[in-house]
């Protein structure tokens, strides 16, 4: 394999043919191209899906309350279903694959914030120490609300960055206080979501929330995680098991979609993870159909060198070539212009993938990506990797034929070839 006369002799063979050896690898390095270009983005879109859910725990599941539509057990329909805190307690309790809830109670009106002479009207969510995992709250300044808080009905409140920067400009808002409605509340926490989505929400104990805006034990959503599952069916099935407990409680129909409803990310999150993992097999058959197309081609070079060379075979096989030699050379070459233009192919595919995340990273940086739904379409080592251990089996596979081929001539028949 390492001769240094059959290395000489095949690359006076390319050189002797420079643009048929250039356009069979370029179809090779195409094909290498196109796969790495195909996967680079199908993991751009993918790793941008995911990016989407990581703002919650993707096991969390959100359910609300709404007007029956269905009779059942003799009252009629139009009644409409309130959530309370027995049914928090009811979920906590004995609620089947739940591990963690929080209720919340929205409060009434308007909310104006004031502080000093600032003033304005954000969001207000108010909800259990629990949801700062599970819509995974970033705290970057004091802390979130405890047990506590929510036993001992304290005013306090963790405020987004953005109603930070209204309300207190460059000012530590920490221990101070700010007034909801002209209800002082003392700020124990900073919030700040690099998705922007929530930098004008505060939260606030539900207890609180309830004793100080008359909403007695009244509940209108809860925001549960459930245990993780591996078939969208299997979390589909939570959901059922939840949905019939709560319409036990408050007498309805559990098919009544309008009387409860829900939402199951986890259920969502795998049927969207299975898409992208068809839409991966359909680009590797499609890269690899492309592929197969440049190695034919490699191989019908191959085979055309094969009948040029018939002559010159046949006169190292009178001079005492081996099979095996001969096989050697064929395949040496077929290998070697595979492997090359491939691994061509290979780099500008990456190094395009490289580029375009590099840009999308800089974008995103600077603040000027927001709502880009693509971010890091890369491929990963190890397929590049099989990428190139794929080229060179098919590099030897394209000139096995041809090699056959040759191997088979016989110096009799080869020196009378014209």
């Amino acid at each position: 394999m390492f001769d240094v006369d059959v290395w000489q002799e095949i690359f006076s063979t390319i050189k002797k043919n420079k643009l048929r050896t250039f356009l069979t690898g370029f179809s090779v390095a195409w094909g290498i191209f196109m796969l790495m270009i195909l996967l680079g983005s199908g993991n751009g879109l993918q790793n941008g899906v995911k990016e989407e859910f990581s703002s919650n725990s993707i096991n969390i599941m959100w359910m609300w309350t709404g007007d029956t539509s269905i009779p059942f057990e003799g009252m009629k329909e139009g009644r409409t279903i309130k959530f309370n805190n027995g049914d928090y307690s009811y979920l906590k309790e004995k609620g089947e694959n739940i591990e963690n809830v929080s209720s919340r109670y929205y409060l009434p009106g308007t909310i104006i914030y004031t502080y000093k002479n600032e003033y304005g009207s954000f969001e207000t969510s108010s909800c259990h120490p629990s949801l700062l995992g599970m819509e995974k709250v970033n705290i970057v300044s004091g802390r979130f609300i405890n047990d506590l808080d929510l036993n001992d009905f304290r005013k306090v409140i963790v405020i987004g960055d953005n109603i930070k920067k209204a309300l207190f400009k460059e000012e530590d808002p920490i221990g101070k206080y700010v007034k909801l409605n002209n209800v002082p509340f003392k700020v124990i926490g900073l919030t700040f979501d690099k998705d922007r989505h929530s930098e004008r929400t505060a939260y606030i104990p539900v207890s609180t929330a309830q004793r100080i805006f008359n909403g007695a034990d009244r509940v209108h959503t809860f925001a549960v995680t459930t245990k993780m599952v591996s078939t969208a069916e299997e979390a589909e099935a939570i959901t059922d098991k939840v949905r019939e407990g709560l319409a036990a409680r408050h007498k309805f129909d559990p098919k009544d979609k309008k009387a409860m409803g829900s939402f199951n990310m986890l259920a969502q999150y795998i049927r969207t993870m299975k898409i992208f993992q068809a839409i991966k097999i359909f680009v590797w058959i499609i890269g690899i159909g492309t592929l197969i197309a440049g190695i034919v081609g490699v191989s019908n070079i191959m085979l055309i060198l094969v009948k040029e060379r018939t002559r010159e075979i046949g006169i190292r096989k009178a001079l005492g070539a081996s099979p095996a030699s001969v096989i050697t050379l064929v395949l040496l070459e077929s290998v070697l212009i595979t492997t090359v233009a491939g691994y061509a192919g290979l780099l500008l595919g990456v190094g395009i993938m490289e580029g375009i995340n590099y840009g999308l990273e800089q974008a995103l940086a600077t603040g000027g990506g927001e709502g880009i739904f693509f971010r890091n379409p890369t491929v990963d080592f190890t397929t590049a990797i099989t990428s190139m251990i794929i080229l060179v089996v098919s590099g030897a596979l394209a000139g096995y034929l041809p090699a056959r081929k040759a191997a088979n001539v016989k110096p009799i028949e080869a020196l009378r070839d014209e």
